[in-house]
């Protein structure tokens, strides 16, 4: 029998000032707020960078998802860095070029089509999160 985790950790990258870095924190508040609310959970990159001792803790204990705006993947080597495991990572950039009909626009705030593109991002990540939660069990 496994561990049972608390949360499904979404960490979605900081990306500030770039495009797909506000599409990937809209797609993280999609996922946690509307779509797996009480499944999953933020977390914010800053908090990992500081070792803040609850943010390592809460993404070394529980699967995390992050969700980079690029391929530097700073969201992945955070969790990485503090000890924490990646369950799945996400570049908001693929889903762009999966769904090229919604571009996004905006730096801090994306437009209309970017929050579209937000939400069809958080349906696939659901998924993932729905996978996770079901491990929490075995």
């Amino acid at each position: 029998m496994g561990k049972k985790h608390k949360k499904v950790v979404v960490l979605p990258c900081s990306g500030i000032g770039k495009v797909y870095g506000a599409v990937a924190r809209e797609t993280a508040y999609e996922l946690v707020e509307k779509v797996r609310p009480g499944l999953a959970t933020l977390t914010c990159l800053p908090l990992l960078v500081i070792n803040d001792p609850e943010a390592v803790a809460l993404v070394t204990e529980n699967p995390v998802i992050t969700i980079d705006g690029c391929p530097k993947d700073c969201a992945k080597k955070s969790v990485e860095a503090v000890g924490g495991r990646v369950a799945k990572a996400y570049e908001a950039i693929k889903f762009y070029k999966e769904h090229k009909d919604l571009k996004p626009e905006g730096i801090a705030e994306v437009n209309e089509t970017g929050r579209k593109l937000a939400q069809v991002a958080a349906a696939e990540i659901a998924q993932e999160v729905d996978k996770l939660a079901a491990e929490e069990g075995e």
